[in-house]
Order: C-alpha cells, then sequence, then structure tokens
C-alpha cells in the first residue's frame, strides 16, 4: 500500500497507542532573539485530554494513514508530515528498524498554535520506542524531538511544565492545576513567520510567576507576546476570543502563534455549555470543551 492511506481501523485495533495532546500555551513572553534568528521564549505550557490519537503496528512494508476530522489537510501535503519523519530519524538513530503501519487519527487543527504536528511527532518517538522496544539513552530520543521541532521536547513530556531558550530548556510545573477550559478556533490560518515578523518589540520582560500567588492570578499577570501581532493578521481572533469572554470564561487567551484562543472556565460542565452554545451560533469554527492535566500526576 502507498504511505497516504484514508480512513482504516479504529485506533484500538493497533498494537501500541498514543495520544497526542492538545498544547496549550497559557502564557509566551517574547525576550530575545539569538544570531542565528531563533526567538527566545519563555512560557508556561499545559496539556489538554483532547488531541489526535496515533497507532502503530508492525507491517510488511511502511504504511501511514489518516482518519478524523482534519485528515484532509494532512493527506493533501503526507510528505510535510511530522510523523513520517519521526519515524524515519528514530529508525535511523536505532540502526535500522523494521516496517510499521501508522494511522493518525486527527483531532486538532493543523498549524493552529496547539502543538498538534509537534504532539504528533513526540507521540510517535513514544510510540515507536515501545513497538520497537528500543532501549536508546533518553538523551538520544530529546535530540531527535528537538531536530523535529522547537515545541516536540515540551510534547514529548506532554506535562504541565515552563520552557525557556527557543523551547529546549524545561522544567516541570508540578503545582499548576488542572483548568476546565474551551479550545476556540476560527480555522483561519496563521503565518507563524509573519507574526514573528510582525512583532514590533522582542526584548520583552520575562515570565514571572511568583508562587505567594493563587495560579489564576499569576496567570492573569502573564501575556501572549504573539497575539497582538496575529490579532492583526486574523481580525477573527479578536473575536473569537470575545466570544469566549461573553461565556463567561475566568481568562481568555491566544495560544502560541494562533489561531487557536482558549477560554478557562469555573468548571467543565461550564466549558461544555459554552462550546456547545458557540459551536451552535458559528458551526463552521472549530470549539472543543476539555481540561488540562495537574502538574505533577
Amino acid at each position: 500500500m502507498p504511505e497516504t492511506g484514508m480512513l482504516i481501523s479504529v485506533i484500538g485495533d493497533f498494537a501500541v497507542t498514543e495520544d497526542a495532546c492538545a498544547k496549550i500555551n497559557l502564557a509566551l513572553h517574547v525576550t530575545g532573539q539569538r544570531p542565528d534568528g531563533y526567538h527566545l521564549l519563555e512560557m508556561l505550557v499545559t496539556f489538554a485530554r483532547h488531541g489526535d490519537r496515533l497507532g502503530f503496528a508492525p507491517a510488511d512494508a511502511d504504511d501511514f494513514t489518516l482518519s478524523g476530522q482534519f485528515a484532509d489537510v494532512l493527506a493533501d501535503e503526507p510528505g510535510t508530515n511530522l510523523v513520517l519523519k519521526a519515524r524515519d530519524l528514530l529508525r535511523e538513530a536505532a540502526g535500522g528498524a523494521p516496517p510499521v503501519h501508522i494511522h493518525l487519527e486527527k483531532n486538532l487543527p493543523v498549524s493552529s498554535g496547539i502543538g498538534g504536528g509537534s504532539a504528533d511527532a513526540a507521540a510517535t518517538l513514544r510510540g515507536l520506542v515501545r513497538l520497537w522496544n528500543l532501549t536508546l539513552p533518553a538523551e538520544t530520543i530529546a535530540t531527535l524531538a528537538l531536530k523535529l521541532g522547537a515545541d516536540v521536547p515540551m510534547c514529548l513530556r506532554s506535562v504541565p511544565l515552563i520552557a525557556r531558550g527557543i523551547g529546549e530548556e524545561i522544567e516541570t510545573a508540578d503545582t499548576l492545576p488542572s483548568f476546565a477550559m474551551v479550545l476556540a478556533n476560527p480555522l483561519k490560518g496563521v503565518s507563524t513567520p509573519e507574526v514573528f515578523r510582525r512583532l514590533v518589540t522582542k526584548n520583552n520582560p520575562p515570565l514571572a510567576l511568583p508562587r505567594t500567588l493563587h495560579w489564576m492570578e499569576a496567570i492573569r499577570a502573564t501575556r501572549n507576546d504573539l497575539e497582538p501581532p496575529a490579532r492583526d493578521l486574523v481580525p477573527e481572533i479578536a473575536e473569537i476570543s470575545a466570544m469566549l469572554a461573553s461565556e463567561g470564561a475566568l481568562l481568555t487567551r491566544m495560544s502560541g502563534s494562533g489561531a487557536t484562543c482558549f477560554g478557562i472556565f469555573e468548571t467543565p460542565i461550564a466549558a461544555l455549555r459554552a462550546a456547545e452554545r458557540l459551536h451552535a451560533a458559528h458551526p463552521d469554527w472549530y470549539f472543543q470543551a476539555t481540561e488540562t492535566f495537574a502538574g505533577g500526576a
């Protein structure tokens, strides 16, 4: 079979399965820029229970299939899929590995600021290490993750964390609580390079999270430095943030370089009802109620 199929068995039929959880930037501060052009960031990151799912099984030849709400976007350009790049890098690092069938259930919008591709790549590394029974050092896996993208090391961990540098300097945020949340996206693409080009100030104040404050108070004192230029590119970001606030969100903010915004709600039921009302008002947009993982679990 070719390396691009559509709709086959459900994920549960595979020998190994992995969740690729949505990555949420609760805060993103741009604090500088390296000579090589990479921006220096300080981020407070958490992960949602909602995300993509991957299945892995031995095969006679490499195969990659897709299903899910956003599968068609990746099906158009399979060669750019980070899942396949992760498979090939890991196989090379292992000195060879048998053929594998990988199935991706694509539930997250593509290029939407919540780490979909990076989470898929990280889940591929985790899943194939298990399927192939590899004993590579953790440092080797971490190096492969960074080669795949600055967000992949965070997604490899998939726990609440603080990340600095270009995303590779990671410390866990063990006291961060779980949040009830609605993810919202107008399904309009945002160019990450263009967002950074439009960023006026690239030496902004660093992330400060006083441990004496309630976490919600601490997060309110932070920001996403990429949100203003992203709003200039996609005015719907401001609209969707206002919609979340009108539904009673305790805090709204854009994640990553957009266009996904999140609203934190008092309870999971409040988040679910808000998502239902928002979907009814804009059925052509993406709304998803979820909860984030607590630190230290």
